[in-house]
């Protein structure tokens, strides 16, 4: 299926065409400067963005939660930017299926449709759910992949779907069967001087966590391997540098990663990039204090993750946003805290969605953080209000802007599907670079009406990007606190589990 924008009942946009620095004269202009900070900082500012509407939910099977889309992976190549997300929540785990929406005039109109023959729901499938999808460009062999996990009888498998133009998809293609699978994500390397260029690279965990590597475009996959010590953990999401080094963080113990250098023929030990605290709070929303990470790359192939980390914070009152950088892979800088608002701030901060310009590097890389947050951190289920903001530094994360609110919110957790998690938008969420511009792809949710949730895949109409003469922000001198702690442990596993079949008579058609 393929859809226009233009389909949509409920919301008839059609194919939208659409340091600081200062000098100090006085104390008095030092007081007032330090305030104006101080108070452009204590909450992030609501910009002008038009949102937009990027797919909806049809289906109609009993076993789901209708009008809802949860949990987006985004990639782009060139001009055109594919997301992928669940649709139509199960409670217990997945979606009826997984939806794509994509650009291929750099972010200006957008179609959306399902991956056909995944699920029983959709054009001749044979698993009940879907879940966890992540999407990439193979430029070797001209091919779009969305890895994804199918749910049913024999448990939770990996699977491969292939497009050539990111709009037309064919059936998918078996990864893993083993039946106990969490967490997958897939990268390539698109490095044309790389000896691995053409190379693509799927993980998932199962405990363990596991890679594969197909060299064919995705048709056909080799054996799953694991890191020289059988690490373990969940969330990973692999890089290939320009060398066709593979760098493979994840959450373990602490921020860990791995690395191969023979084209996932081998993979060594894991190490720690930093230990990782964070503030788990009261509310019950899914992965709201899950640090999993989210990862970037810039062209000269350096390495960047992001996580939500309460450990600048007297007390783990809050979480920030906070970077860990690399060159090489294996040695990696002390976590910096993203300076979105001031460390006095109430603000929680949680699941970044890192977006990197791979067409530029270093002291000058353009980099953009999506992200959920509350206002107030202690709030409950019945106060909490949850919003989408965003963050941009253009030179390499020296400094940034200060948080912005894309103006999807306030949404309310009442307002959210079900899982065996608690209230769900996403275990993790994701921003591209397009021809130069940063876009993020987000969950919105309204109120519910008639008996249906109200939630759906949005982007925005403008870019997310900042003003030359925008004010930005250091976290230079910073430092964690000693022996802060989480308030309790994250979770070390958000699995989804199998589901029954709904009847044939129920599916969408």
């Amino acid at each position: 299926m393929r859809s226009s924008l233009s389909a949509f009942e409920d919301n008839p946009m059609n194919q939208v065409s659409y340091r600081y620095q200062s000098g100090n004269t006085s104390a008095f202009l030092a007081c007032a400067l330090a305030l104006a900070i101080f108070l452009a900082m204590a909450a992030p500012a609501h910009a002008q963005f038009t949102l937009v509407k990027i797919s909806t939910d049809s289906f109609h099977n009993s076993s789901s939660q209708h009008k809802t889309e949860v949990e987006p992976d985004t990639y782009s190549w060139g001009s055109t930017m594919v997301a992928a997300y669940q649709v139509a929540r199960v409670d217990q785990g997945g979606g009826a299926d997984l939806g794509f929406s994509t650009s291929t005039d750099g972010g200006k109109t957008w179609s959306f449709g399902y991956l056909p023959g995944l699920t029983v729901n959709y054009k001749h499938g044979t698993y009940s759910a879907a879940s966890d999808a992540s999407v990439v460009y193979d430029a070797k062999h001209g091919v779009w992949l969305i890895s994804s996990l199918p749910i049913g009888n024999s448990g939770v498998n990996v699977a491969v779907s292939r497009s050539k133009d990111g709009l037309h998809w064919d059936n998918p293609i078996a990864v893993d069967s083993s039946g106990g699978d969490d967490k997958n994500w897939i990268t390539c390397d698109n490095n044309a001087k790389s000896r691995f260029y053409g190379n693509c690279y799927t993980e998932w965990d199962s405990g363990t966590v596991f890679m594969s590597t197909s060299t064919d475009g995705g048709l056909t996959w080799g054996p799953a391997k694991t890191s020289a010590d059988q690490a373990g953990g969940l969330g990973a999401e692999p890089l290939v540098q320009p060398n066709g080094q593979v760098v493979v963080p994840f959450l373990g113990n602490n921020m860990q990663a791995f690395t191969s250098t023979d084209g996932g023929v081998s993979w060594g030990s894991s190490f720690t990039i930093a230990n990782v605290n964070t503030f788990q709070g009261v509310s019950s929303l899914r992965s709201v204090g899950l640090p999993l990470p989210s990862t970037g790359i810039d062209k000269s192939g350096k390495l960047y993750v992001v996580w939500s980390d309460c450990s600048f914070r007297s007390g783990c009152s809050t979480n920030d946003l906070v970077m860990s950088t690399s060159t090489n892979g294996t040695k990696w800088t002390a976590p910096a805290r993203i300076p979105i608002d001031g460390l006095k701030s109430t603000v929680d901060h949680f699941i970044p969605g890192l977006g990197v310009d791979r067409a530029t590097s270093g002291k000058t890389a353009h980099l953009t953080s999506t992200y959920y947050y509350y206002p107030q951190a202690d709030c409950t289920d019945s106060t909490c209000e949850i919003h989408v903001g965003f963050t941009t530094s253009s030179n390499g994360g020296k400094t940034w802007t200060a948080g912005k609110d894309v103006g999807a919110g306030p949404m309310k957790i009442s307002w959210l599907p079900a899982s065996q998690n608690g209230p769900m938008l996403a275990d993790y969420l994701s921003s591209s670079y397009v021809n130069g511009k940063a876009f993020g792809v987000f969950m919105v949710a309204k109120a519910p009406s008639g008996g249906l949730f109200n939630e759906a895949a949005y982007t925005t109409k403008q870019p997310l990007e900042a003003s030359a003469d925008e004010p930005r922000f250091s976290s230079r001198g910073e430092k964690r606190i000693p022996n802060v702690h989480s308030d309790r442990p994250f979770s070390r596993t958000q699995g989804e589990r199998e589901t029954p079949a709904p009847p044939s008579s129920d599916l969408k058609k």
